[in-house]
């Protein structure tokens, strides 16, 4: 533990290093400004290559282990089957239980996304208080929720990624011709900011799980590709959301356009 603490702290060392050293020469060189606050910046540096740090340990001595844990005995032939017989091609819906799993970890996941909190915080700030942040994180929590059940689905049937991928990109093609321009930018960053430091782990943890227990799939080819529905889906779930509430707030003008006239 102590030898890949030492190696965490020099690697994230290095990378916040390279960052800083190109912030740092853009303000000197570029800008030709001086940098307010130098300790204090120099100070947060030095805390956020440790928090990196124990942060890549705690994923590798706990949330791996556990999310991989978690999916191989939801899916073990034991405890979907009782202990019959387990067919070559198992049926989808005797994995009720690894559907559940997989909705309840995107979605909680999702809610802790330090990521996805920054931008709610943002986008409540910029809109004047007209997108709310706990809301906008339910949303896309929800998405999330959705994509990665339906990405353990597609490793339980051994369905081919490119078509899920393919209709749901031809989903938010299409709801970005209709949904409000507003929400439009913030939709497609929700999509983004879904996929960091803790949703990471924990999703790839299942999918690489589920496709080393699930009769004939192949971790290397199966396990992979939840983070793209990870992905996908907060983009659905936020502009179809936004479709929703625009077209509340249209019908509540009719009625009550309808309302004034004798």
């Amino acid at each position: 533990m102590i030898d890949g603490l030492a190696t965490a702290l020099v690697d994230t060392g290095r990378d916040v290093f390279a960052v800083s050293a190109l912030l740092l020469g853009f303000q000197y060189i570029v800008l030709r400004q001086p940098i307010p606050h130098l300790r204090r910046l120099l100070a947060g540096l030095v805390l956020v290559v440790l928090g990196l740090a124990f942060f890549l340990i705690g994923l590798e001595l706990a949330l791996f282990p556990l999310g991989e844990l978690m999916a191989a005995q939801l899916s073990s032939p034991q405890f979907v089957f009782g202990g019959e017989t387990v067919p070559d091609s198992p049926p989808w819906w005797k994995y009720g239980w690894v559907y559940l799993f997989a909705a309840i970890i995107g979605f909680s996941t999702t809610l802790a996304e330090p990521a996805l909190i920054a931008v709610a915080f943002k986008a409540s700030k910029a809109s004047r208080g007209t997108i709310r942040p706990w809301g906008l994180r339910l949303v896309v929590a929800v998405g999330v929720a959705a994509g990665i059940t339906l990405g353990a689905l597609r490793i339980v049937t051994g369905t081919s990624l490119v078509l899920f991928v393919a209709v749901g990109y031809l989903v938010v093609i299409v709801q970005t011709a209709f949904a409000p321009k507003s929400i439009i930018p913030l939709a497609y960053d929700s999509g983004g900011v879904t996929t960091s430091t803790v949703t990471v782990p924990l999703v790839t943890a299942l999918g690489l799980g589920l496709a080393a227990t699930i009769p004939g799939r192949n971790p290397a080819l199966d396990g992979f590709g939840l983070i793209a529905f990870a992905s996908l889906f907060p983009m659905i779930t936020v502009m179809g959301y936004a479709q929703l509430a625009d077209w509340r707030a249209k019908r509540l003008v009719i009625r009550a356009e309808k309302g004034k006239k004798p």
